[in-house]
């Protein structure tokens, strides 16, 4: 779609409305600990801090930092009958829909910090037609062996490559730098061996990176960004979903890898994992997926001219949160402006059901524990650490109700740290088959 006809999506409901309409509904309880109450839309109340029982159960809503669109909360409102355009429009109010070259590259490190060694060298196969590395004359063909080999010197690494027939014939031994592999036809891929994942094949071209200050390799998969898509959209989203829902997410994730493209810059654009979005290469791909890519091709969401910073979560848990009240400093201090398309909103139906009620994360709760059991937990970070632990001040929350801070109040302190903080201290301290906390969106009863 060509920018010149950029379609405004709609603009943002406030807060205001919301909590009527969850007033009216009788979802809201002013009175509950920690709850955001009409009277104080925004979250600002400080209810003052709650003493914690002998034993004490975390309730909590949605899975993920809740900022940008829900994925179950998309999936629910296709299912409802809402196109693309009206999932995009509620997530990210404001942006316009615009359009980049079907032909943009983007640069996937899909293999950083390789250990390699003379007994355990990188190993790289081409697939399906034959190859070549730049600079080197002639191809080699479809299923030989690169194997790639370091030598360290007092002074610096030294790397070799050895190129290995499928007959076992040794077709190239040299001494190599950072170097690219190519398909001799668009036929071509190539299977990363090294890679601890059986998501390790991929489309066009791969950057083998090998500095001379240490034995350690990466991988970059160079590639169109249309294609990249289709390792990405179903790792993001299951493929089953509603065609709708799949096109959201494909504009979503096509803007957010199309505004971290920094051609010139590093030798990568984005890594391949949940820093970023998770992207499987060719073993990943799904046809209903690469169906929504294709008959979106292009499409991006922009704010202005720029293109829009698409942050998308699991389950917004009923409503999503403003950016600035997630990206907190440690100790709950808000650090990040306000993005105008990424403001909370309500995020149910008419009737006060959550459209991501779907989600197996709509609503959860921890296991119950003893004060006793919480304290030494929190005790382990010196960030949360308060001797015994005797109560919570859970009042400092966004307009989601999402937990900006924690006051944890105890025998020694009160520390206040961010919301995040807490739940990371506590998930990391959890036994480890117990269940976790999803997201900041909890309190120590069951939430609306």
């Amino acid at each position: 779609m060509p920018q010149d006809h950029v379609r405004p999506l709609a603009r943002p409901t406030t807060f205001v409305a919301i909590v009527t309409l969850l007033t009216m509904l009788g979802i809201l309880v002013a009175a509950a600990p920690g709850a955001i109450s009409a009277a104080d839309p925004l979250g600002g109340a400080q209810p003052g801090p709650t003493a914690l029982d002998a034993s004490v159960t975390f309730h909590g809503r949605g899975y993920g930092h809740g900022v940008g669109m829900s994925q179950h909360g998309a999936r629910g409102r296709a299912i409802a009958g809402q196109t693309a355009e009206d999932i995009l429009s509620h997530y990210y109010a404001g942006t316009t829909l615009g359009a980049i070259a079907l032909d943009t590259p983007i640069r996937v490190r899909v293999l950083s910090g390789f250990k390699a060694s003379t007994a355990k060298p990188l190993v790289i196969h081409g697939r399906r037609a034959d190859w070549r590395i730049d600079g080197v004359a002639g191809v080699f063909p479809k299923g030989a062996r690169l194997e790639v080999r370091p030598t360290v010197a007092p002074d610096q690494v030294l790397w070799k490559i050895r190129v290995i027939g499928a007959d076992g014939a040794v077709l190239r031994d040299a001494r190599t730098g950072t170097f690219r592999l190519r398909g001799a036809t668009s036929s071509t891929i190539f299977e990363v061996d090294s890679k601890a994942s059986k998501y390790d094949t991929y489309r066009g071209a791969l950057r083998v990176g090998l500095p001379s200050t240490a034995p350690t390799a990466t991988v970059t998969n160079e590639l169109k960004l249309e294609r990249y898509l289709r390792g990405v959209v179903p790792a993001e989203m299951p493929s089953t979903w509603p065609l709708e829902a799949l096109e959201a997410q494909s504009i979503a994730a096509r803007s957010y890898a199309a505004r971290r493209l920094r051609p010139g810059v590093s030798y990568f654009d984005v890594p391949d994992d949940t820093s970023s979005q998770v992207y499987l290469g060719i073993v990943g791909e799904k046809a209903t997926t690469t169906a929504a890519i294709d008959a979106t091709g292009g499409v991006v969401l922009l704010s202005g001219s720029s293109i829009a910073n698409a942050m998308f979560h699991s389950t917004g848990g009923g409503a999503t949160e403003h950016n600035e009240n997630v990206y907190v400093s440690a100790t709950g201090r808000k650090v990040a402006g306000a993005v105008s398309y990424l403001r909370g909103s309500l995020d149910r139906r008419d009737d006060g059901t959550a459209f991501d009620d779907g989600s197996p994360h709509a609503t959860w709760a921890t296991f119950t524990y003893t004060r006793e059991q919480l304290s030494a937990w929190f005790a382990r970070d010196p960030r949360t650490n308060v001797g015994s632990l005797s109560a919570l001040d859970l009042g400092d929350r966004g307009v989601s109700g999402r937990l900006i801070s924690v006051t944890l109040i105890g025998s020694l302190r009160s520390r206040k740290v961010s919301g995040g903080v807490f739940r990371s201290v506590f998930n990391a301290s959890r036994p480890s088959g117990d269940p976790s906390m999803r997201s900041t969106l909890f309190d120590t009863q069951p939430l609306p």
